[in-house]
């Protein structure tokens, strides 16, 4: 059934009749919604458990079956788009990166890489004040996730994290058959959670992951707030993929803490500042006895040779990242002195993207209009993410180059022009 479930929905139920011209095959058409606010419309074959020889039940674990799956940004592979989706850096990386990517593939490429990335360990800790064992390379930040999760939250334990914020955590517990809870951010508050909430649920996780700062808000919580969301028998993770943008970027302050007793995870994306989304490198940074741990779990060639080259080029030339990261501060203070002409409240972040609300709640709507121009932002939409239970919804959008930025406020008067305050969703 997997060829039949990447087809359109009318399309599925046709492939399903001709592939399977002796069972009668009926379908229903499921819409899933995503956070990001993409729908998938499936065609769900109705009869089609496997038995008598012919049919089985489903191959997948139950957990598996059960589950929405992670759907990530659109990623448009066609020219002339202005992409403010998916929080890339808009500017390239530096010189030094291209120069040792191109010396990579001039090399021994038919060679396993060092499955330690001894180099890029050694200058990673030299940055963040640590000894190399303190830190563990990945094939991008996500994987760092997984093998946190994989190594500290069995089937069965549970796993928590602020929301709205990274949903890809429920999505790495649910494969592993973990548990989740969600500690809700109350947005007329800063995006803060319940103290006595947070003081309940550190008592029974194993894992709390916390994005900081935070994606969609770009919210960013003090050492005194996530010392309240330490696991009492676990560990808290700080994903930090765009820590780099905060007015005081975390330079392993927080490792050396000792209330944090050891058991504090820092993980690190080049993404983000470094401008290497397109290679997928990242780190975790935790003191040498979980990281023994983790690379137990991690495959053993996880990071390949062009990779570690680059992002250990990348790390060395700290003036070009920092120089995109002066362009990109100032992009964001100028689009959010901007986006309240256009009737947009506009929250404060931390990050390199603002997320955004308007007054007539037509999210979608805008998203939409937008994209019909080409220009792509974040349409994010988080159930039960409100205290009353209720659906909040909302634009992310990225800080592109001024030129990205000039284009996306030269169509807003022509977009807003037909959405009305109170119109609705």
């Amino acid at each position: 059934m997997l060829i039949g479930r990447f087809l359109p929905a009318g399309t599925q139920a046709s492939f399903l009749a001709k592939v399977y011209p002796k069972h009668a095959v009926q379908t229903r058409i499921e819409e899933r919604g995503t956070s990001c606010g993409q729908s998938q419309r499936l065609a769900v074959p109705r009869g089609l458990e496997f038995h008598s020889g012919s049919f089985m039940k489903s191959v997948f674990r139950p957990a598996i079956d059960a589950m929405a799956g992670y759907v990530p940004g659109e990623q448009p592979q066609e020219q002339g788009w202005v992409k403010l989706n998916t929080n890339e850096n808009p500017y390239p990386p530096s010189p030094a990166v291209v120069k040792a990517i191109q010396l990579q593939a001039t090399g021994a490429l038919n060679k396993y890489p060092d499955p330690d990335a001894s180099g890029f360990r050694r200058t990673a800790a030299k940055l963040f004040g640590v000894d190399p064992d303190w830190v563990i390379p990945a094939n991008g930040s996500d994987e760092n996730l997984t093998i946190i999760t994989r190594s500290f939250c069995d089937a069965g334990e549970s796993i928590a994290y602020p929301y709205p914020s990274y949903v890809l955590y429920e999505s790495l517990a649910q494969i592993q058959g973990c548990g989740v809870q969600r500690l809700l951010l109350d947005g007329s508050r800063g995006w803060r959670w319940d103290i006595q909430e947070a003081a309940a649920l550190r008592q029974r996780v194993r894992i709390v992951y916390v994005p900081n700062p935070n994606s969609p808000t770009g919210t960013l919580w003090t050492a005194e707030e996530l010392l309240q969301l330490l696991p009492a028998r676990g560990v808290l993770v700080l994903d930090e993929a765009y820590g780099d943008f905060a007015a005081q970027p975390h330079r392993g302050e927080l490792l050396r803490d000792p209330r944090f007793d050891n058991r504090l995870i820092v993980t690190r994306t080049f993404s983000k500042a470094y401008s290497l989304a397109g290679i997928r490198f990242g780190f975790a940074i935790a003191h040498p006895d979980l990281i023994s741990g983790m690379r137990k779990v991690k495959d053993s060639y996880n990071c390949d040779s062009v990779s570690i080259a680059a992002a250990t080029a990348a790390l060395e030339d700290q003036s070009w990242m920092l120089e995109n990261r002066r362009r990109i501060l100032a992009g964001r203070e100028r689009l959010a002195a901007a986006l309240p002409f256009f009737g947009f409240q506009v929250h404060p972040s931390e990050a390199n993207f603002l997320w955004t609300t308007h007054a007539s709640g037509r999210h979608r709507e805008i998203y939409e209009q937008l994209k019909s121009r080409r220009i792509l932002v974040r349409y994010m939409r988080f159930p039960g993410a409100t205290a009353s239970g209720e659906l909040l919804d909302g634009l992310r959008i990225t800080i592109g180059t001024d030129a990205e930025l000039d284009a996306m406020l030269k169509v807003f008067p022509e977009v807003m022009s037909g959405v009305s305050v109170g119109a609705g969703v």
